[in-house]
């Protein structure tokens, strides 16, 4: 098996390490040899958004030297792939050399649901988990990866799950990173229409591959009293 390196993203790393822990969990009992690259840092997209692009291009050229030599970089977020998928050319169009470089790296880094499916060519992961499950489509996964089957395909073959969808699931959450500091107000009322979404399923738990919209998710559920909980799609398959 080829050596899979985890980019486990600065939100995971910092606020839901164990949505790393489980996706390490779930590539090596398929038989991969998991790698984790100590000098990560951030892919470069906080900066990138908040139009600070000279600092973006530090940071993502940093992430190049970093996974340069990785047979595969798995990512649990499609916000993150995306930025390293999509935004490096725009990032590096005045550099030839490093768009050389992030164009050579794209083919190999894989959004966590997408390489299972594409790649592992893996549907049922052995996972078990008993309960009523609605997904949340994010915005860059759905709308520049074009990720909406392999979630659910990986989902419909956990034992015990039931998947209900959603009627807004293709909705945005209202995070957007700056934009939920930025405009607050807007913010909520995207997470307050997502959250009626939700609790019109009657669903014990929200998953996504994002863990910063669960983050926004989590809090407008808290709000509102609901005991519905959020899971990253990495937990859930991590069950037994």
């Amino acid at each position: 098996m080829p050596q899979v390196s985890l980019f486990v993203t600065c939100v995971v790393d910092q606020v839901f390490p164990r949505v790393g822990l489980a996706m390490a969990d779930v590539l090596e009992r398929l038989g991969y040899d998991v790698d984790f690259p100590e000098a990560q840092t951030c892919c470069g997209q906080p900066a990138f958004n908040s139009g600070y692009r000279r600092e973006a291009r530090d940071v993502a050229k940093h992430f190049l030297d970093t996974f340069a030599q990785a047979d595969y970089v798995v990512v649990p977020s499609g916000s993150c792939t995306s930025m390293i998928s999509h935004h490096y050319r725009e990032l590096f169009h005045k550099e030839p050399d490093w768009l050389e470089r992030a164009e050579a790296l794209e083919p190999r880094v894989w959004e966590f649901s997408k390489f299972l499916t594409d790649v592992a060519k893996v549907e049922d992961v052995g996972a078990s988990f008993g309960a009523k499950v609605t997904y949340h489509d994010s915005c860059h996964a759905l709308r520049e990866l074009q990720i909406k089957t392999p979630p659910r395909r990986l989902l419909s073959r956990v034992r015990g799950l039931e998947l209900i969808e959603m009627d807004k699931a293709e909705e945005c959450c209202g995070f957007g990173g700056t934009f939920s500091v930025k405009f607050a107000g807007t913010s909520g009322g995207m997470a307050g229409t997502k959250i009626e979404s939700i609790l019109r399923t009657g669903a014990d738990y929200v998953v996504s591959i994002d863990s910063s919209c669960l983050m926004q998710l989590q809090g407008a559920l808290l709000r509102a009293g609901s005991r519905v909980r959020t899971l990253h799609l990495a937990e859930v398959l991590a069950s037994r």
